[in-house]
């Protein structure tokens, strides 16, 4: 019986590049740019995040925050921006611990970079720190309380108990008492941590802190913030947003380092 001849040429899914024409993150004078397969892009980012998967990957695809090209046959191909992209998501899952729905969010507002696009203060060798939220008090929705509950699957009896310790406050309106997307945010993150044991009387150390820090930042900028000079007062609001960050991601490299003793 004759035997079909066996092909060397290895097809796109094991491929770990493969060239392409698409103008998502062309190179220079439209020359073709090399995609990645899934295998080659996690082979590419799994020293920086060594959990990183292939059915990861796919996951934040299924939840909208990827979108690689297709080959006719279904294979993946993922341009360079795409592979930044993943590498920005990832990089704010694990430096920030935000949910994905903040992260698609921060992406969509474009106060993230999703792409190697300057940032301001790179042109000065000036790391560009950001925030997951902004400072600014930019008139959002508000949630009832069982908007909360619902969205975050917290209890109300937790909800009761962090108003009571000062972590939210919340707005009466009508007799209805209403929490912005921050505080929600917040009710949210003590939820996961209520799933461990921990109450609100646990969370005033978090909350002390807090305050100390924000006194701290207040005392920098405040010349700056009580001007009455428009141009000099967004310039102290954009600097306190940065040094927010500054300290969001100190106080994360801290713990870091502590956490990593325990497990030693």
């Amino acid at each position: 019986m004759a035997t079909l001849p066996r092909t060397t040429q290895p097809q796109p899914a094991e491929a770990g590049l493969v060239e392409t024409d698409a103008p998502n993150g062309a190179g220079a004078a439209g020359s073709p740019q090399k995609a990645l397969t899934i295998g080659a892009v996690c082979k590419a980012l799994v020293q920086e995040f060594p959990d990183i998967s292939i059915s990861k990957i796919r996951y934040l695809e299924d939840q909208k925050l990827l979108t690689p090209r297709r080959t006719p046959g279904g294979y993946r191909l993922y341009a360079q921006s795409d592979v930044q992209r993943l590498r920005t998501i990832l990089r704010m899952q694990r430096d920030e611990f935000l949910p994905l729905r903040v992260i698609r969010q921060e992406l969509a507002t474009g106060r993230v970079a999703d792409t190697q696009v300057p940032r301001p203060g790179r042109e000065s060798g000036k790391r560009a720190w950001h925030t997951s939220m902004s400072v600014r008090d930019e008139g959002g929705a508000l949630y009832s309380l069982d908007d909360v509950i619902e969205e975050t699957g917290a209890e109300a009896k937790l909800v009761r108990e962090l108003e009571e310790y000062g972590v939210v406050k919340g707005e009466m309106r009508g007799g209805v008492r209403y929490f912005d997307e921050t505080e929600r945010e917040i009710i949210s993150a003590v939820s996961e941590l209520a799933r461990y044991g921990v109450g609100g009387r646990n969370l005033r150390v978090f909350r002390s802190s807090a305050d100390r820090e924000a006194s701290l930042l207040q005392q920098i900028l405040a010349p700056a913030l009580r001007s009455r000079n428009p141009g000099r007062r967004k310039e102290a609001v954009d600097a306190l947003e940065n040094l927010a960050a500054v300290t969001t991601h100190l106080k994360h490299l801290l713990l870091v380092r502590d956490l990593r003793k325990i497990v030693r």
